[in-house]
């Protein structure tokens, strides 16, 4: 095999063609943008095209679910938990369950240098760190196998990520009969922003403000939690003082600009309702307008139930959730990425031509004021 993916936009780099390898013949390189692709080394490989055929890209139906979701309204009933999650808490209370059944959970963190990973714990203390948003892609190493190793040992597993990161955990034990104790909980994914952007990011916050970054926050409740306000908060702190910074130019390349997502998510095949996942979790937005008793400026939550474990997972928060049924037309009105891809700009080309040729610094002082 020269290659797993036909195109870049085929492949969303969830690393299960990586872990699935017999041979281990496939790494992880960064490209150009700064976005992890599988390189296949052609001494090891031995042709056998399991990365090919475990891909949920290429794979026929993307390992989605078949049946239509039943959506609700979420609140965790603790403020503590309210103020401390990115919405409602509902990745709170559903690890909650899985941790004191003596369950594992996996989900994105930081490492030492606040790269954006995903980890491994049994702990609430490494569970707190997973809850708040990281809108950057992350780096899933070796994680679809160190889940099957826990499955092996007859340890309950709550996974969460993106939909092509969940689909991927799907491809990667989809012979497997070890998956009734395996929970999978997908994001409504806005889509990934490059890992380059950033390092190159924090390199300019520190050159900024002198010393190292000691505590970065995507999304904070200082501010009413609200649609308008999800992306005014970017906050962060160095070592050479305890001021707390804001920033928003990362978000204006994200968010506003559209430029430094995977070109993947322009062809994603996971924008609707049919997820990859037993339960789908994001912020309800609009809910102010369709059941104002819901709203909490503190956080609500969305639920997407797509199975039947999907809903055995949520019966076991009913002690820490206050949730309801709510019309799919809510969400379908309110969530873009539940009926359609991102939409990337017709000068993205440029854009990545520009921070090549001229860096970072000149692509900051471009953006508008």
């Amino acid at each position: 095999m020269e290659k797993v993916y036909s195109k870049k936009e085929n492949c969303s780099g969830c690393s299960a063609c990586f872990n699935a390898c017999p041979t281990k013949a496939i790494h992880m390189e960064p490209d150009q943008e700064g976005f992890l692709y599988p390189v296949i080394d052609q001494a090891l490989c031995v042709d056998c095209r399991k990365c090919v055929n475990i891909c949920p890209i290429i794979c026929e139906g993307n390992y989605k679910q078949q049946s239509e979701p039943e959506f609700l309204v979420a609140k965790h009933k603790s403020e503590d938990v309210l103020m401390s999650s990115t919405s409602g808490g509902a990745f709170t209370a559903l690890s909650d369950a899985v941790l004191k059944e003596g369950g594992i959970i996996y989900g994105v963190d930081y490492d030492d240098e606040f790269r954006v990973l995903h980890k491994r714990t049994e702990t609430i203390e490494g569970r707190n760190r997973m809850r708040v948003s990281k809108y950057v892609q992350s780096n899933m190493g070796n994680i679809f196998q160190q889940i099957e190793k826990d499955l092996l040992n007859k340890r309950t597993v709550l996974f969460t990520g993106t939909p092509c990161q969940t689909a991927g955990l799907r491809a990667y034990m989809r012979y497997s009969s070890l998956t009734e104790n395996l929970y999978i909980c997908d994001l409504i994914c806005h889509s990934i922003p490059s890992p380059l952007v950033w390092e190159d990011y924090k390199k300019l916050l520190e050159k900024e403000h002198g010393g190292k970054l000691t505590d970065i926050q995507f999304r904070s409740k200082i501010i009413d939690w609200s649609r308008e306000n999800s992306n005014k908060t970017f906050l962060y702190k160095t070592s050479t003082s305890e001021e707390v910074h804001n920033d928003e130019r990362f978000y204006k390349l994200f968010f506003g600009a559209k430029t430094i997502t995977r070109p993947s998510c322009s062809e994603c095949r996971f924008t609707d309702i049919h997820r990859t996942s037993d339960i789908t979790i994001a912020d309800y937005w609009g809910i102010e307008k369709y059941a104002p008793e819901w709203m909490d400026t503190k956080g609500v939550s969305v639920i997407l139930v797509n199975n039947e474990k999907g809903a055995k997972l949520l019966e076991k928060c009913s002690d820490a959730l206050k949730y309801e049924k709510r019309p799919k037309e809510e969400s379908l009105t309110e969530q873009q990425r539940l009926s359609e891809p991102v939409q990337f700009p017709e000068d993205r080309h440029k854009f990545w031509e520009d921070y090549r040729e001229h860096g970072f610094g000149y692509i900051i002082e471009q953006l508008p004021k």
